[in-house]
């Protein structure tokens, strides 16, 4: 008996069907945007180039909002659909005009958009000043997160020639409850360099312990801004005043409220007055029946992570303070790396569309700029159900009654 002959099974990743119109819906939230977009519409304008910026941001927005987009040809084949040329005011895109779009354009016209539509938004649900705090100072938590990049992105230097990496340097407005800043920087460039060169007044940062360089410090306070910091448990400093403690610094779990002089003999003349260290003694409950992380070493190698109780030596140069506020301070830092999941899991930054800095730097306003939009229309930091809901809408899936109506859920669980 004969056999029939059959060809094998091609391997690898299925090809994805063609975009549909119906798979593309939901421009309403567009038109505000638009506003503010038509300043950027004659940047680097020339006759043979037909996608201009304001275009070419809209576009990359859609990236975002609608998760049917996955990669740069997938924008270019929906720029190409009836409904999105009419309800973006643009024209077929080319994937080649796509890339050339991501070095033409100056990214720093974008970041005053995003400042625009920050400035007026304020959290319903973001905390209250702390008494006590110079109503002048913004509080700011301040970190970098690691962005995988090919190993023929030159620029992007980190470990070696196959391992390279771009950097997101953030910074989180803790009072505002949205972010207010962000570069793009290479992955070797460290938190010390990136934020000298950012440095601003009226603000009190908050970092982890990857700032730990007293040179860093002293110029935060010459730029009359203010920190509180997370210190090595190794740290050298000279104790010039012990202070007493409150109730409410033992049941915040400060352990002891210092003034010092910090250094060795070495360093003690990079920070040009004394400063002042609270210990706090954090116990973390299970979390939901499960076991903790077993103990390690972190990866800056500064302190060592115990499963369930550790030390936490903050530095900081707010000397009126109460000690349980700097320790209320300090937890308020957990919100940028809250941001950074927001924004690299839910909000998909991870996949880079371009391999140019400045590339990359529009990619990461337009992510900005779409989690602002986003906290405009709830009115409070956006979460990944309102998000989703939104993308619904952007999917055909759910109409607008459907999201505003999920919108006012949230006002009245506020209430």
């Amino acid at each position: 008996m004969e056999t029939e002959n059959k060809l094998p099974k091609t391997r690898g990743r299925k090809k994805r069907p063609p975009l549909r119109e119906s798979d593309v819906a939901g421009f309403k939230y567009f038109r505000k945007l638009g506003e503010l977009l038509r300043s950027l519409h004659a940047h680097a304008d020339v006759p043979n180039r037909k996608l201009h910026y304001d275009e070419y941001v809209s576009l990359i927005l859609l990236y975002f909002l609608n998760p049917t987009l996955t990669s740069l040809r997938g924008i270019a084949q929906a720029s190409r659909l009836r409904k999105v040329q009419e309800k973006l005011g643009v024209e077929r895109a080319s994937l080649g005009s796509l890339s050339e779009s991501a070095r033409v354009f100056d990214p720093e016209l974008l970041e005053a958009v995003a400042m625009e539509l920050g400035a007026e938004f304020q959290a319903a649900d973001a905390p209250e000043r702390p008494e006590g705090l110079d109503e002048a100072l913004e509080i700011i938590a301040r970190d970098g997160s690691l962005l995988p990049a090919l190993p023929r992105m030159a620029w992007a230097l980190w470990l070696d020639d196959e391992h390279r990496a771009a950097k997101v340097h953030l910074e989180f407005n803790v009072l505002k409850g949205i972010p207010q800043a962000a570069r793009i920087r290479p992955a070797n460039d460290g938190e010390c360099l990136a934020l000298r060169d950012e440095l601003e007044p009226g603000k009190l940062y908050l970092y982890d312990a990857g700032l730990n360089d007293y040179a860093t410090l002293e110029a935060i306070r010459q730029a009359k801004s203010s920190f509180v910091v997370r210190l090595r448990d190794t740290a050298v400093y000279e104790t010039v005043e012990e202070r007493a403690l409150t109730a409410a610094d033992r049941a915040a779990g400060v352990v002891f409220d210092r003034v010092a002089r910090l250094g060795s003999r070495a360093k003690c003349g990079l920070i040009s007055a004394p400063v002042r260290l609270v210990q706090v003694h954090v116990k973390s409950a299970t979390h939901n029946g499960l076991a903790r992380r077993p103990s390690r070493v972190s990866s800056k190698k500064t302190f060592r992570h115990v499963p369930e109780e550790y030390d936490l030596l903050l530095v900081t140069d707010q000397l009126d303070l109460p000690a349980e506020t700097v320790a209320l301070l300090y937890r308020w830092r957990w919100m940028i790396e809250l941001f950074f999941r927001w924004l690299k899991c839910t909000v998909r930054f991870r996949h880079l569309l371009s391999e140019s800095p400045d590339g990359i730097q529009i990619q990461l306003y337009c992510a900005l700029i779409a989690t602002l939009l986003i906290a405009l229309w709830s009115g409070r930091k956006p979460t990944k159900r309102t998000w989703e809901m939104v993308q619904f809408y952007f999917q055909g899936w759910a109409s607008v009654e459907e999201v505003e109506a999920h919108i006012a859920g949230l006002e009245r669980s506020a209430n």
